[in-house]
């Protein structure tokens, strides 16, 4: 589909799901590689990290471990600023090599509450994967150690992304139509 309608939204084609797998296959080349012998623990972001973390955790192959942690701060098209979290997780990070997964990193309001979180219980290493990354969007000073694809600051869905909780399940990336 080159365009979809989600609610009152129109979206165009951006990202192919070819393309999304290949990033995907990198940066799982890149964790591997990397965290070899650290039997790391991946903490998944839910809602929209779902699709990114299983594509990129079946391609890990190393032994490794995977959590979950839910937070919320997006209100229809725009980040609220403010991060909730809707579920905690319950690994023990202390000592632990672990990988946050996370959707995108605009804003960076929800990984600097998640980082601020898990430093708090002395991980060994703290590292964070990202399946986009929009550096032009940034209010807050992250940058991801792992990172598929960097894009501009336009609304996307699709590939986990959602509209209002629309979106989620599409293999492409879109972007909202002006």
């Amino acid at each position: 589909m080159t365009e979809v309608q989600l609610k009152d939204k129109r979206f165009e084609l951006f990202i192919p799901e070819k393309i999304i797998t290949k990033e995907i296959k990198r940066v799982a080349k890149e964790i591997s590689r990397d965290m070899q012998e650290k039997n790391p623990l991946f903490i998944c972001v839910l809602n929209g990290a779902f699709m990114f973390a299983s594509d990129l955790i079946k391609r890990i192959d190393i032994p490794c471990e995977v959590g979950f942690i839910r937070l919320r701060s997006y209100q229809g098209e725009q980040s609220s600023g403010a991060v909730k979290e809707v579920q905690g997780f319950v690994e023990n990070v202390e000592n632990r090599h672990v990988v946050v997964i996370e959707d995108i990193i605009d804003t960076g309001h929800t990984m600097s509450y998640l980082i601020n979180k898990l430093h708090v219980e002395n991980p060994a290493i703290l590292k964070i994967a990202c399946l986009l990354f929009k550096p032009a969007a940034l209010e807050i000073d992250i940058n991801p150690d792992y990172c598929a694809l960097e894009i501009p600051n336009d609304f996307i869905v699709g590939y986990g992304l959602d509209y209002n909780g629309s979106g989620r399940n599409l293999k492409d990336i879109y972007k909202i139509k002006s």
